[in-house]
């Protein structure tokens, strides 16, 4: 995988806990989660589900 072995993805992991602390982690996480479903959904042409429901009332 482009020439990074187990070493530099483990340095890399310790860097990015040390900038972004064990607590925000797992919020930006979520957030890209989000994001990557969000254009997903776009791609296949889906709605967002709250939009859907809005459209109801």
């Amino acid at each position: 995988m482009f020439g990074i072995g187990f070493q530099e993805i483990i340095v890399i992991a310790l860097v990015v806990l040390l900038l972004f602390g064990g607590k925000k982690i797992p919020e930006l996480m979520k957030g890209l989660g989000k994001g990557v479903r969000s254009f997903k959904d776009g791609m296949n042409g889906k709605e967002d589900a709250s939009e859907t429901v809005e459209e109801k009332k």
